[in-house]
């Protein structure tokens, strides 16, 4: 059957071991070095281990793969690691469940919420802007979809490039003064788009303009991980090593939790 499942890059691999950790199905192990895929039918496809890996030798690509089998794999993770391992996969499922099934479940990108808003004001009509007064966009480019914008567009020579995930701009309304204003900047969701491509457009972009630094700006949801993996196998590919790459996290309430830089 033809379904999504992780692939590794070995080249990209170091060995540090933190995408095993991160697979709760137990489908990767240590070889000579390298991680490798145990079973195909271990692997689910969801790619919890890739949000865990620092040089970006994860991704999910969809291919002619052994269904996965959810029995199997549960017998496996107990020969690994007992009855609290095995929990800890059945907790994985609640959240891959969830992210299937919009409605709701474990995972916190899926769960419907209110954020911090009181229940009396949610439904209130927004207060119009003094005077008809419109506040200004500090977008200056277009396009902005990372399907669509040419890596040789003047936009992106000299400036820094920010790679927004879709849901940033609307979760914190501090997205367009704190990193649109002055960069460029191209949106993609690692979930929902057809990926193909990115990793290659991304480094066209970072080789073929004097960008000096790279601000990824993603949610802290799990699925989210997946822009920070494309963006790292990216820099890889580029040549660059004068590049500075940062991850900022946006909480769902809009809260920047953090800033780490990956690379310069």
């Amino acid at each position: 059957m033809k379904r999504k499942i992780i692939e590794i890059d070995e080249a990209l691999c170091n060995g540090c071991g933190e995408c095993i950790v991160g697979c709760a199905e137990g489908a990767l192990q240590l070889v000579d070095g390298k991680a490798k895929m145990v079973k195909e039918d271990f692997c689910d496809g969801f790619g919890d281990c890739i949000g865990t890996c620092p040089t970006g030798a994860l991704q999910i690509v969809e291919r002619e793969a052994a269904a996965f089998n959810e029995e199997a794999t549960i017998e496996h993770v107990r020969n690994l690691g007992g009855e609290e391992a095995v929990n800890k996969m059945l907790d994985a499922a609640e959240v891959h469940e969830a992210k299937q099934k919009p409605a709701g479940g474990g995972c916190p990108g899926m769960q419907l919420r209110f954020g911090n808003q009181a229940a009396s004001t949610r439904h209130q009509a927004p207060a119009e802007p003094a005077s008809g007064q419109v506040i200004k966009s500090d977008l200056d480019q277009w396009p902005i979809q990372l399907h669509l914008v040419p890596p040789t567009a003047p936009f992106f020579d000299g400036k820094e490039l920010v790679v927004l995930s879709t849901c940033s701009p609307v979760a914190s309304p501090d997205v367009h003064w704190r990193f649109v204003r002055g960069r460029s900047l191209v949106v993609a969701c690692p979930k929902l788009d057809k990926t193909e491509g990115y990793v290659e457009k991304l480094a066209g972009i970072m080789a073929g303009n004097n960008i000096p630094k790279v601000i990824i700006v993603r949610m802290s949801v799990p699925c989210c991980g997946g822009l920070t993996a494309i963006t790292q196998q990216a820099y890889n590919a580029s040549g660059r090593t004068d590049l500075i790459v940062e991850e900022v996290t946006i909480g769902l309430d809009g809260e920047l939790l953090g800033t780490k830089q990956l690379a310069g």
